[in-house]
Order: structure tokens, then sequence, then C-alpha cells
């Protein structure tokens, strides 16, 4: 067994607060203002301007970033078909079609799945990773589903396409469902009880940069040092940017685990912010064959700002 073994992790992520739409606790969804909401967000990857500072002011362009469109270099996200209303028990199903609308039947396996998607409300809550089955004679992906409350959510379906030219790719959809909800404002914060786990997050993100976080898992006050690979890694990592659904790029750091091989208490890996703002982390973790998640919420400083308070703290130095 290796203790304090770098974990990798792979990363997906990124689903956003809608600011107003949620801004009223414990209110009814209104039908036209979530579908003008579902149709300007799917839209937002195709436009050709940005109205946002934030988003100007990016490293890198919007239309790079994923999670900000339903289709993308000719794959399309189909509607998907999920229960109604919370507590009905049901599926989640949809297709990814090509080009000319056929279902797609052939993918690259990636972190030891075809397709991963993911699922959370419009406020970070209610995060879901999940992996559905894909029937190969109707190209439809489907997993057993239960909404436990209401809101709007946001289903991402990150895959591999299969052939010489295979690329990662991320689509999105908006599903609502009905009923009174209680909208949560995500709060920073760095520690996470989960399960009789204590997860901490070391680090600080920046804008435009590459930054080193470190997590650690303990459970009774002492270091965890079993962690299980889990989809070919250690560990599994989605970002979430409030304000815009796009996905954090993150780098897995360490070697990938071998069979039988164990890691912790300590995770690390390299998250890029694209810009200055908040960011919900998810890490799932295995301990035990029992999957664990996570969750924390970082604010990531404009660059700028921390060139000065280092430059300042140097100056006091001499």
């Amino acid at each position: 067994m290796k203790t304090g073994a770098r974990l990798g992790l792979y990363g997906l992520a990124l689903v956003v607060a809608f600011g107003g739409a949620f801004g009223i606790a414990a209110t009814m969804v209104p039908v036209g203002a979530v579908a003008a909401w579902e149709k300007g967000s799917e839209m937002k990857g195709h436009e050709e301007g940005h109205d946002s500072a934030s988003t100007a002011s990016a490293p890198a362009a919007a239309d790079a970033l994923k999670g900000l469109a339903l289709g993308v270099d000719g794959y399309v996200l189909s509607p998907v078909a999920a229960p109604a209303t919370v507590g009905e028990s049901g599926k989640l199903s949809f297709q990814i079609q090509d080009a000319s609308g056929a279902p797609v039947t052939e993918y690259t396996t990636a972190h030891d799945r075809d397709l991963h998607l993911i699922v959370a409300r419009s406020d970070g809550s209610r995060f879901r990773h999940v992996h559905p089955v894909l029937d190969e004679s109707t190209g439809t992906w489907s997993t057993r589903w239960v909404w436990a409350e209401a809101g709007s959510y946001r289903v991402f379906a990150d895959f591999t396409t299969a052939g010489a030219d295979a690329a990662p790719l991320t689509l999105t959809r908006t599903v609502h469902v009905a009923g009174q909800f209680a909208p949560v404002a995500p709060q920073p914060t760095q520690v996470d009880q989960v399960d009789g786990f204590t997860v901490t997050v070391d680090g600080e993100m920046v804008a435009g940069s590459s930054s080193e976080l470190t997590i650690a898992v303990t459970r009774d006050g002492e270091p965890v040092t079993t962690l299980e690979p889990y989809l070919g890694a250690f560990g599994h990592l989605v970002a979430l940017r409030e304000g815009d659904l796009a996905f954090l790029h993150v780098h897995a750091e360490g070697d990938d685990p071998e069979a039988g091989e164990t890691a912790g208490p300590e995770i690390v890996f390299a998250a890029e912010a694209p810009t200055a703002g908040r960011y919900l982390l998810y890490l799932d973790f295995q301990v035990d064959g029992e999957v664990h998640t996570a969750e924390f919420v970082l604010d990531a400083a404009h660059s700028d700002r921390v060139t000065e308070a280092e430059s300042g703290s140097h100056s006091e130095g001499h």
C-alpha cells in the first residue's frame, strides 16, 4: 500500500447558479421564465458576442470552454426524457446524435466508461455523477431516476467520439422539475464532512493560471491511506463555475493507479480557472468499495491582485 501517494484525478465539470432565477426562496418555477432561460443558456455557446466582463477577460475563448452548448462538432445531445415531478420514479434517457440526426452507438472509452453523466441543479446543489447504460439497438442511454427536489437542472453528457479523429466532448441540456424549492447560495468552504470522513482542500485558485490544490481525507482524526482507484484514477473531480456553466480545466497529477494499489491521505491536482469568480468543486473518492462525494466552494482571485499582494509583501520584507 502506498501512503501519501498523489492521486490522479480527471476533470469534467461545470454547472452554475442562474442568478436571479433562483433569488426568491420557496417559489414556483415560472414556466415562461425557465423556458426563456433554457433557450438562452443552450444557445450561449453559439453566440458570437459576450457581454459579460468576466467572460471578455478570460484567457481562453468562450467557445473553447466545455459545457456551453447542446451541440458541438456535429454531435448533438437530444432532448432529455425524465420524471416530471419530485419523488416520481422513472428513467432519465437521451441520445447522442450525429450531424445527420442518427443516434451514435460507438464511443471511445475514457476513465473506464464510454459516457459520464453529470447532473446538478442550477444553484449547484443536488450534484450527481452516474453512468447510464447504452441500448445499442436504439442508441439511447438510460438510467433509473428520481428527483429529490424541484428546480431547473443541467444535464451534461461527457464522452469521447470513436474513430481516428476521436475527441472528448461535453454536451448539455436543461431539465425542469416542477414544484416549490428553496435555492441554495453557495458560500466559500474548504472543509466537508461526508459519511464519517473529513475532507479538506488546501490551496488558492488564481484566474488565468494553473493552481495546485491538495485535498486531504481523514476519518476520526486519522489520515485515510486506503483510497481506492475510481474510474481509472484515485479520485474524480468535477468543478462548476458559478456564472456561465463552463467546465473548469483540471489536470491530473500523479501516475495512474495499478491493480490493488491504494493511496492517501492526500489528493493533488492542478486546476486552471479561466476567470476570477466562485467555483463549486465535487470530489468523488472510494474507500472499501463505496464512493463518497465531498463538496467545496472556492473563490478564484484576479491574477493582477495576487501579483500586487505578493509585491506588497516583498516590499515590506525589505
